[in-house]
């Protein structure tokens, strides 16, 4: 809030559980995975791309007016 009189934006993007390296051994243990995907509403792992709208957004002039905000993105979970 304080950054916003400087005419600066500060929000962030916060990812559910992604397809990614670094959740290669979580997704390859059948049991867990299958746990996580049944708790995610949109029944899927998110993938780097599902991302990429939200970047594009508050990297634009669309999100002037948008500060202070965490935007969600976790195919639904936090939604449960």
């Amino acid at each position: 809030m304080k950054w916003a009189q400087y005419g600066l934006n500060i929000n962030a993007i916060a990812p559910g559980y992604m397809t990614t390296n670094n959740t290669a051994a979580l997704r390859a243990n059948e049991e867990r995975n299958k746990s996580i995907t049944e708790r995610i509403p949109a029944g899927r792992w998110g993938m780097p791309e599902d991302l990429k709208g939200a970047a594009v957004f508050l990297s634009s002039s669309a999100s002037d007016y948008v500060n202070g905000h965490i935007l969600i993105i976790d195919g639904g979970w936090m939604a449960r």
